[in-house]
C-alpha cells in the first residue's frame, strides 16, 4: 500500500507533484527534489544496460580517469544538450508565483533565478537572456517550463523528428551524469555533489584532486586553468553566479533556506575541496593560460623567435589566432610545432615597440617558482618601462584578473544554517539494481528521499496517484497546443493510433507531454492525456477512470473511451475538475 499523505497541504501537494514535472523553478523551491532524480536514474534500467556496452567492457580494471573519460565519451555520443523551448512548453510567472507565494519568499526567487530579473552572470545580462533563449518573441510574462528530464524521456527524443540521439536540459545531464558515475564507473555517491546555480548546473567529483562535469563535458583541474574557450564556458557559473543548491546523498543546502539535510562535516569538506580545485599558483605555463584566457593583456607581450642564428618576433595575439587553426598549441610541449605552422610573413626582423619578451616572463617565473604576485609585479614594473604596460593603473589591472583567475572563490551557501540531522541513505556501487531498488522501497516509509525517489521513478503500484494526476492536468502545456483545435472524436482516435509503448518499463507511466513529444504510449498513458484534453480544451468537470490491467476506460456521462494497457494496473477514481 502507498504511504499516506496529506496532500490537502499545499505544500506536501505542490511538492509531490512537482516530482512529475521537476521544472528548474520547482527543483528551486523544492531542492529535496534534486538528489530522488539521481536515485530515480539509478533504479532505471537503462544505465545498467549501459554497463554490457562494449564501450564499457573491462572499465571496473581501469584508473579513475579513464572511467570517467569513458562515461563522458558516452554521453557525447548518445545526449546532446537541448534548451528548446518548445519541447516542454511555456508558463506564466503570475501562474508559478501563485502556486509558491504562500511558502516561499518572492522577493528572493526574483533574485535568483534568470525569468524573475536575476542579473548575476553579467555575460548572459549584457546579450539579453529572454533574447539569447528565444524568448523575445513572447510577453515578459510568458517563461518556459523547462522541465528535467529522467533517464527515460532523455533517452526517448530518439523518437522525435528533429532529433537523431537522445537529449536533455543542463540539470536532466548533471543528473544522468551523476547516476552513470555511479552505476557505470561505480565511483560512490558519498563523493559526487551536484551544484545548481540560477543559470546553471554542474556536478564536482571528489575523486584525487577533484573535477567538474558540465554540460556533456568534464572539466579537471588542469582544463580550469588552461584557458581556452571551453574553460571559459566552465568556468562563467562559478565566477559569476551564486550557488543556489549543493545536494548530496546525505541531503542539501540551499542559499535562501534557513535549515538545511546535508551533512555539516561532508559539505565542509566539499567546500574546502571545491575551493582547493578552484584555486591554483603562479608558473608560467599557467601565466600564458592567462593570456589565453583574457583578451585586454596579449598586447603587451611579444614573441622572440630564434633560428638559422636570426631572431624574428611575433605578437602574442597572432599566435593565439593561429592556435584556433590547428592541433598545436603554444603550450612548452607543442610550441615549435605551432611555431613552425605559422607563416612566415608574420614574423617581424626587428623587436616590437612597447611589447614585453614574454620568454623574460617565463623565465622569471621558472627561476622565482613561489613568488607572490606582489613580487611578480614589481618585476614588471622593472621590465615594462618601455611597453604599454608600464602604466601602472593597467599593470594593477593585468593583476587583479590574473589573481581572480588563479583564485576563484564560489559562492556557496553559508554554514550559518540550521542543520537537521536525518539517516542518511546507504547506497553502495557493489549492490545489484534490485538491492538498490528493494532498499529504496523499504526505506521509504522513514526517509523523504527514498520516498521521493519512488514518485521521480514513477512507481506507480508504490505511491499515491493524486499527485501524478495533479501534474498531468495542470502542467502539460505541449499536448494541449498540439490537439488544439481537434474534436474529442478526433482526438480519441489520434491517441488509440499513437503506438502502444511507453518509455517507461514496468509499472512506471510517463507524462501527457511525454507522451506527445515521443508519439508513443501505454493505454493507461493514453487515457490520462485524453482526460488532460477534456479538461482543459473540452471543458469536462467530470470523469471515471477505471484501470484494470489490460482494461482502461474513461467515462464521462453515458460516453466511454477504451484504451489497452500492458502495465497491469489496477486503479480506479472518480476525477472532479
Amino acid at each position: 500500500m502507498p504511504i499516506k499523505l496529506d496532500f490537502s497541504d499545499k505544500v506536501t501537494s505542490e511538492k509531490y507533484s512537482s516530482a512529475f514535472s521537476l521544472s528548474d523553478m520547482e527543483i528551486f523551491i523544492f531542492p529535496e527534489l534534486l538528489y530522488p532524480l539521481v536515485i530515480s536514474n539509478i533504479m532505471s534500467p537503462i544505465l545498467w544496460e549501459w554497463r554490457n556496452d562494449l564501450w564499457f567492457k573491462d572499465v571496473q580494471k581501469k584508473s579513475f580517469n579513464y572511467k570517467v573519460n569513458r562515461v563522458k565519451q558516452y554521453i557525447m555520443e548518445h545526449y546532446i544538450f537541448n534548451l528548446d523551448l518548445e519541447t516542454w512548453g511555456m508558463t506564466k510567472k503570475d501562474v508559478e508565483i501563485d502556486r509558491f507565494k504562500d511558502f516561499m519568499d518572492i522577493d528572493f526567487l526574483k533574485q535568483s533565478n534568470a525569468l524573475f530579473g536575476y542579473e548575476g552572470d553579467k555575460y548572459y545580462f549584457d546579450i539579453d537572456i529572454r533574447k539569447h533563449f528565444g524568448l523575445d518573441k513572447y510577453t515578459t510574462d510568458v517563461i518556459p517550463y523547462w522541465k528535467t528530464e529522467t533517464v527515460e524521456a532523455m533517452t526517448a527524443f530518439r523518437y522525435k523528428d528533429t532529433f537523431s540521439s537522445g537529449a536533455g536540459e543542463c540539470v536532466s545531464l548533471s543528473a544522468l551524469y551523476a547516476a552513470a558515475l555511479f552505476v557505470v564507473a561505480q565511483i560512490p555517491l558519498e563523493h559526487i555533489f551536484l551544484i545548481g546555480t540560477p543559470l546553471h548546473s554542474q556536478n564536482f567529483i571528489d575523486v584525487n584532486e577533484g573535477l567538474l562535469t558540465n554540460n556533456r563535458r568534464i572539466v579537471t583541474k588542469k582544463m580550469w586553468f588552461n584557458g581556452t574557450s571551453i574553460s571559459a564556458k566552465a568556468r562563467r557559473a562559478l565566477e559569476n553566479e551564486k550557488v543556489t543548491i549543493v545536494s548530496h546523498l546525505s541531503g542539501y543546502i540551499h542559499h535562501m533556506y534557513p535549515k538545511a539535510t546535508i551533512d555539516i562535516s561532508s559539505y565542509q569538506h566539499f567546500t574546502d575541496k571545491l575551493k582547493g580545485f578552484l584555486t591554483s599558483g603562479l608558473t608560467s605555463e599557467i601565466f600564458i593560460n592567462f593570456l589565453r584566457y583574457h583578451m585586454n593583456f596579449k598586447k603587451c607581450f611579444q614573441y622572440k623567435h630564434c633560428k638559422n642564428s636570426r631572431c624574428y618576433y611575433i605578437s602574442l595575439e597572432l599566435i593565439f589566432e593561429y592556435e584556433h587553426s590547428t592541433k598545436y598549441s603554444f603550450s612548452e610541449v607543442s610550441r615549435e610545432a605551432l611555431l613552425n605552422e605559422i607563416d612566415d610573413e608574420e614574423f617581424s626582423l626587428y623587436i616590437l615597440e612597447n611589447r614585453i619578451i614574454i620568454q623574460d616572463v617565463e623565465t622569471y617565473l621558472d627561476n622565482n617558482k613561489g613568488a607572490s604576485l606582489d613580487q611578480v609585479m614589481g618585476h614588471f614594473m622593472d621590465q615594462a618601462q618601455q611597453s604599454k604596460c608600464n602604466n601602472v593603473d593597467n599593470l594593477k589591472l593585468l593583476f587583479k584578473d590574473l589573481s581572480q583567475f588563479l583564485n576563484t572563490i564560489p559562492q556557496l551557501p553559508p554554514t550559518n544554517k540550521t542543520f537537521i540531522v536525518s539517516e542518511p541513505l546507504e547506497i553502495h556501487a557493489n549492490q545489484s539494481r534490485n538491492e538498490i531498488i528493494n532498499y529504496v522501497n523499504a526505506k521509504a516509509r522513514s526517509n523523504e528521499t527514498a520516498l521521493l525517489s519512488l514518485y521521480v521513478f514513477r512507481q506507480m503500484d508504490k505511491i499515491s496517484w493524486e499527485p501524478f494526476l495533479k501534474a498531468a492536468i495542470e502542467r502539460n502545456p505541449v499536448a494541449l497546443e498540439g490537439l488544439k483545435g481537434k474534436s474529442i472524436d478526433e482526438v480519441y482516435q489520434l491517441l488509440v493510433q499513437l503506438k502502444n509503448e511507453s518509455i517507461y518499463d514496468g509499472q512506471r507511466l510517463a507524462q501527457p507531454d511525454e507522451v506527445w513529444n515521443f508519439q508513443r504510449g501505454d493505454g493507461v498513458e493514453k487515457a490520462i492525456l485524453f482526460a488532460d484534453f477534456l479538461v482543459n480544451e473540452a471543458g469536462y468537470k467530470t470523469m471515471q477512470l477505471t484501470i484494470n490491467k489490460e482494461d482502461v476506460s474513461l467515462m464521462s456521462g453515458n460516453q466511454i473511451y477504451r484504451f489497452q494497457s500492458a502495465k497491469g494496473l489496477v486503479f480506479e477514481k472518480q476525477l472532479n475538475y
